[in-house]
C-alpha cells in the first residue's frame, strides 16, 4: 500500500511518518544511502506499509529548504531563543542564527529569554530596539507567549539557540503537558548540557514545532562570500546607493553601508559580525570530493 505523509520523528534509524491521522514506523530503503539521500524530519514522503510498525520510505518529495543543525526540512519559522544571562547574551551568536535563517528563507523571530534575571534591563532594551529597527519581530520573555503562539498555526517552527538558553523551558510554558526535559546550566562550562536527544515535530497551537538540541556555534559551510551581504536586511536596503553594484561593503570606496555604520544608522555590532563572517567564509577550506571513475 503506497501512502503519502510527513516525517514527524527520526530516532535510531527509524522514521515515524504521519499520514491521515495515523503514525507509521518506517525505514529508508537501502538505495537511499547509495544515492546519498538522508530523510529529515519535516520531509513530505511517499512510503509503503502493510502495518503501522513495518514500512519503507520510497521517495522524498522536493524540499523548500533544509537545515543541517538542527536537521529539519521545510521550515517556515525560526524562533531564536537568545538568553540575556546564563549563558550571557551574544550579538555574534544571534547574528549567526539570523544569517542562517535568512539564507534558508525562513522567517526569523527573536525571543529574549531570562530578562527577569537581569537587575539592569538596559541591554535587553538596546537589543530589542536595534533588531526591531532592522525589521525583526522581537519578543521579550516577561510577556509575549500569546504573541508567539499566534505565529504557530499551519507552520513548521524551529526553536534555535545555544544550550541552556531556555528553549525547552519556553515550550513547557506554552504547553505544560509536554514536560520536556529542561537544561541545568553547567557552571564549569558556562553553557547548558544537551537535553534534547532527537528531533521531533510536536503539534502545538495548530502547528508543528521542533524541539532540537541546542548548540553554541554555527558554521557557514555552504554560503558563498557574495551571498553574505544579502542576508543582512539593512545592508540590502542601503546597497543600491553603493558605487559598485556587487559591493561587498568591506574595502570598496563610496560604500553606503560603511557610511551608515559611521553615522550610526547601521549598528556597529552588526557590521563587525558581518566582517567576521565574511573572513570565515573567505578563509574556509575548500571541500574536495573524491573522483568517481
Amino acid at each position: 500500500m503506497f501512502l503519502r505523509g510527513q516525517i514527524r520523528k527520526a530516532l535510531s534509524g527509524f522514521y515515524y511518518v504521519e499520514s491521515e491521522g495515523e503514525v507509521y514506523q518506517t525505514r529508508a530503503r537501502g538505495n537511499f544511502r547509495n544515492r546519498k539521500i538522508t530523510p529529515l524530519v519535516g520531509d513530505e514522503v511517499v512510503f509503503e506499509s502493510s502495518n503501522p510498525t513495518d514500512g519503507y520510505l520510497l521517495e522524498i518529495l522536493p524540499r523548500k529548504n533544509e537545515l543541517v543543525r538542527p536537521p529539519v526540512a521545510n521550515v517556515d519559522l525560526g524562533i531564536v531563543v537568545a538568553s540575556m544571562v546564563e549563558p550571557n547574551f551574544s550579538f555574534n551568536l544571534l547574528d549567526r542564527f539570523l544569517v542562517t535563517l535568512e539564507y534558508n528563507e525562513i522567517e526569523p523571530i527573536i525571543y529574549l529569554s531570562k530578562i527577569d534575571l537581569l537587575a539592569d534591563k538596559s541591554l535587553a532594551e538596546t537589543v530589542k530596539k536595534l533588531y526591531e529597527k532592522i525589521g525583526y519581530v522581537v519578543i521579550a520573555s516577561e510577556d509575549g507567549l500569546d504573541e508567539l503562539k499566534a505565529l504557530f498555526p499551519k507552520r513548521i517552527s524551529v526553536f534555535m539557540g545555544q544550550s541552556g538558553a531556555g528553549k525547552s523551558t519556553l515550550l513547557n510554558k506554552i504547553v505544560p503537558e509536554l514536560e520536556l526535559a529542561t537544561a541545568e546550566i553547567s557552571d564549569s562550562l558556562g553553557r547548558g548540557k544537551h537535553t534534547t536527544r532527537h528531533v521531533e515535530l510536536l503539534p502545538i497551537a495548530g502547528g508543528l514545532v521542533a524541539d532540537t538540541p541546542g548548540f553554541s556555534s554555527i558554521d557557514f559551510l555552504e554560503m558563498e562570500a557574495v551571498q553574505l551581504p544579502k542576508q543582512f536586511p539593512e545592508f540590502v536596503e542601503a546597497s543600491h546607493l553603493c558605487k559598485f553594484r556587487e559591493c561587498m561593503h568591506a574595502k570598496e570606496p563610496q560604500c553606503e553601508v560603511k557610511r551608515r555604520v559611521e553615522s550610526g544608522e547601521i549598528a556597529q555590532t552588526r557590521y563587525d559580525d558581518y566582517l567576521q563572517f565574511l573572513a570565515e567564509i573567505e578563509n574556509r577550506r575548500p571541500v574536495y570530493r573524491k573522483r568517481r571513475d
